[in-house]
């Protein structure tokens, strides 16, 4: 085994990514009612910037790392990832943190079909598949409203930010595949979160608030779980591939699930017990092409 194969520590460094992202979405939620949604996203970029400047500088890329040919590409990037944020930030604020992260497991189905248009890749039946489950179980989630005839604005709100959030991962990582070949991991994270700060700053006249006591506490809490989840995630993939990691990612959302039954003391609809296993299904179908091997000629 060498330094770079290390499956436990990656899967416990994967586990503690999930752990720590709950921590940042308990975090946004918990001010969502009285903070001014681009407020929390300069926080979160903000003191995200902490624990990421600290992990590059140890990994001596700060600030030399951060030099690129591609300002282009990064800014394309940056601001996939930036409207994402600001998305699904306000999905928090109308769903339960589980129906969020829910939704947002689409991200990388549809980053597969995204790849078929943008990187000319296979359009197969595991990524038709996988999509088609995901969508049942995002209809299965908002049926109840639909089908009932009074439809919950706000949460058909919240569902349609989820699903645009996703959307634009999925754009965000197939820019990451691209970038990946030339930029280091840390220099993509930065500019993102350099965006993601001016971004927010640009809804300043729209009015802020001065965070005080809790508030400012859960503000910054966002910024550090934030920067500190993208440092594991990306040592995770330092440890071991993607595939062995992949079935490890849904745990993530048993975080937000225990973080709304006692935190915020909110029950578990019926539609979200039907819904999950659909939309995890399809993941799962995706996933499995990955990690499926191609049959060599003899």
């Amino acid at each position: 085994m060498t330094d770079t194969d290390r499956p436990a520590l990656a899967i416990g460094l994967r586990i503690l990514s999930g752990v720590l992202a709950a921590g940042m979405f308990v975090a946004v939620k918990a001010v969502s009612g009285d903070i001014p949604l681009g407020e929390i996203v300069f926080f979160r970029s903000f003191f995200a910037l902490v624990p990421l400047v600290v992990f590059l500088w140890l990994r001596n890329e700060f600030p030399g790392g951060l030099a690129t040919k591609r300002p282009f590409d990064h800014l394309l990037r940056a601001s996939f990832g930036a409207l994402a944020l600001f998305s699904s930030f306000a999905a928090l604020a109308r769903l339960n943190l589980s129906e969020a992260i829910l939704i947002a497991q689409l991200a990388p189905m549809l980053t597969a079909i995204a790849a078929v248009v943008l990187l000319s890749e296979r359009l197969t039946p595991w990524r038709v598949g996988g999509l088609a489950l995901g969508f049942a179980g995002v209809l299965v989630l908002v049926w109840p409203e639909l089908g009932a005839g009074t439809v919950d604005a706000a949460r058909v709100l919240g569902v349609g930010c989820a699903l645009v959030s996703a959307a634009l991962t999925a754009f965000a990582l197939i820019m990451v595949r691209r970038l990946n070949k030339t930029e280091s991991p840390g220099a993509i994270a930065f500019y993102f979160v350099i965006a993601s700060m001016l971004a927010a700053l640009l809804t300043l006249p729209w009015g802020w608030v001065w965070p005080q006591g809790p508030t400012l506490i859960y503000l910054i809490a966002a910024g550090l779980f934030g920067g500190c989840t993208h440092i594991a995630m990306t040592l995770s993939f330092r440890y071991a591939e993607a595939s062995r990691l992949a079935p490890f990612e849904y745990i993530a959302l048993l975080w937000p699930l225990l973080a709304d039954l006692f935190v915020f003391r909110l029950p578990v609809a019926a539609s979200f017990i039907v819904a999950a296993p659909l939309v995890l299904a399809g993941a799962a179908v995706a996933a499995s092409e990955r990690r499926k091997r191609p049959v060599t000629a003899p």
